[in-house]
């Protein structure tokens, strides 16, 4: 019985967050390499920070970057260029440009 309750819950908070966009991607945003973006018009920077690193470093970037497409769209932009990775590294601070293309 416990088990249920605390799975009830779990689901009840996961239903709750249904609407964040760093969970859910944001509809309308494409992301571009800084050679696509040329004859685009600049909106903003950005910067977002992955919360989890370690073992869920994956599900953190990804909802840190949807985040930061989400800060985009409501800037105005539809294109966000994030700096390159290297392959493997976990950072702790993302950086994208936005433009309107």
């Amino acid at each position: 019985m416990k088990s249920l309750t605390i799975l009830a819950m779990g689901s009840a908070i996961l239903a709750g967050c249904t609407s964040d966009p760093g969970f859910v991607g944001v509809p309308g945003m494409r992301e571009a390499s800084a050679a696509e973006v040329g004859q685009c018009r600049y909106v903003t920077d950005i910067r977002s920070k992955p919360g989890v690193y370690g073992v869920l470093a994956a599900q953190g970037l990804r909802y840190a970057r949807n985040q930061a497409l989400a800060t985009a769209q409501e800037a105005g932009a539809n294109t966000v260029v994030f700096d390159p990775l290297a392959p493997g590294e976990q950072p702790y601070e993302l950086h994208a440009v936005a433009y309107s293309c």
